[in-house]
């Protein structure tokens, strides 16, 4: 049978390729560091530092990492925000946003206008 989901083979696509490598970067964890590392919480102050206008972009092809999930409970927290948008991209993965053109090109159609208005 074997693995199947689709975010660890697009998460070695990338990492453990030349797509994705590039000179000191970190693909490996040293052991002694893992708990540190895991049990780190990218989103503790989200309700308290996002206030400014926030626009979140995930892509619909959901993976077992939580991507998706993570990018609605961040759009969720910003509820202080004065401006903000959950942007779902179909047919696209959290991986294809790292560095493929076509969900790149996408997510800037979205991402460049909501700039303009706010930067």
């Amino acid at each position: 049978m074997g693995l199947t989901e689709r975010d660890v083979f697009e998460a070695t696509d990338y990492y453990k390729t030349p797509r994705g490598q590039s000179e000191g970067g970190a693909t490996r964890m040293v052991f002694s560091n893992a708990q540190r590392i895991l049990s780190w919480d990218a989103f503790a102050y989200t309700e308290t530092l996002l206030t400014q206008p926030v626009m979140t972009v995930i892509g619909k092809n959901v993976g077992a990492f939580g991507a998706y999930r993570d990018g609605q409970e961040v759009y969720g927290k910003a509820t202080t925000s004065k401006d903000r948008r959950l942007v779902e991209l179909d047919d696209i993965s959290h991986y294809d946003l790292y560095d493929k053109d076509e969900p790149v090109s996408k997510a800037m159609a979205q991402i460049l206008p909501f700039l303009e208005k706010h930067v």
